[in-house]
């Protein structure tokens, strides 16, 4: 008997959301529909893919190996149906977007009913969490990310740069003083971005470590570009989500002549295959030409 296409991306959502009930509800299936397509899957392969109890789900040994192979049938039945009739139109089904909670309220939700316009036949499920997840694990299609590529079995295409300034109010400045050298950081207020830190500069001999410090500290960037906005502080921050506070005057570039290292880029993120679905494609080339090389937050700011 042939594997209902149906019973195995049931398999993959299970596998992503780890919640079989919320799983079927994606496909219309009441919890036993849900439970009762999971088991006839298990028979036809003759292997037990999931340990199920009240209160969580996880792989097997079997689901696991099953797991890379049930997405990639997946793909080629949507490469299969791309390739014909209607779906020969254009890039279409579900796509699966994961991004930070601040880029993606910034920059990528802004020009999601433009991108949703010119691709009709795509269906968009936006993720925003600044938590890093696995892509394969939770079936999310390309992931646009800050940094580096972290993960072998990840590729990743360059969207745009992603410079890190210093930045600091005129307010904050002119009562606490301007510093002239990263080393005057010890006597400031520095509003620190979990897992940035220390501060890295470069200077002409070399990199310059400081382990600065504060009175606030989150792991929100947007939290603490606002509260350098209000006068607390110094803040390290990219371009992209403070631009509009440099082109208005609220926040000014501190320390410009030493340059943060290591600097860092804005990356469409996916998982290392053969076939990469048109709808993927599609969202990749969008936003690299959206941003590209001198994205919009860059323009008219100092190099």
């Amino acid at each position: 008997m042939s594997l209902d296409l149906i019973d195995v991306a049931l398999f993959v959502r299970v596998c992503a959301t780890r919640n079989l009930s919320a799983a079927g509800r994606e496909f219309g299936l009441s919890p036993a529909a849900s439970s009762a397509r999971m088991a006839q899957l298990e028979r036809q392969l003759g292997a037990r893919l999931l340990h199920r109890t009240t209160r969580q789900i996880a792989l097997t040994q079997d689901g696991e190996a099953f797991l890379e192979r049930a997405v990639a049938l997946l793909e080629a039945a949507e490469l299969a149906e791309s390739s014909v009739g209607g779906g020969a139109e254009g890039p279409h089904g579900l796509l699966r977007v994961a991004a930070s909670v601040s880029f993606g309220r910034l920059h990528l939700m802004p020009s999601l009913a433009a991108f949703l316009a010119l691709y009709p036949g795509i269906r968009l499920d936006l993720r925003l969490s600044d938590r890093v997840i696995d892509l394969a694990v939770n079936g999310i299609d390309v992931a646009v990310r800050i940094g580096p590529l972290r993960d072998s079995a990840l590729v990743a295409r360059t969207l745009a740069p992603s410079r890190l300034w210093l930045c600091a109010s005129p307010d904050y400045l002119a009562r606490h003083g301007t510093p002239a050298t990263p080393h005057d950081l010890t006597q400031h207020e520095c509003l620190v971005l979990d897992g940035f830190h220390p501060w890295r500069f470069q200077d002409r001999d070399g990199e310059i470590v400081m382990r600065v410090r504060g009175r606030m500290q989150s792991d929100n960037g947007e939290a603490l570009r606002d509260a350098a906005v209000a006068g607390l502080g110094i803040a390290l921050q990219s371009t992209w989500a403070m631009y509009e506070q440099l082109k208005s005057g609220a926040l000014v570039r501190v320390l410009g002549q030493y340059p943060i290292v290591p600097q860092s880029v804005v990356s469409a993120q996916y998982l290392n295959r053969n076939y990469l679905p048109p709808k993927t494609v599609a969202f990749i080339d969008y936003f690299a030409a959206r941003f590209g090389p001198v994205p919009y937050w860059d323009e008219g700011l100092p190099d």
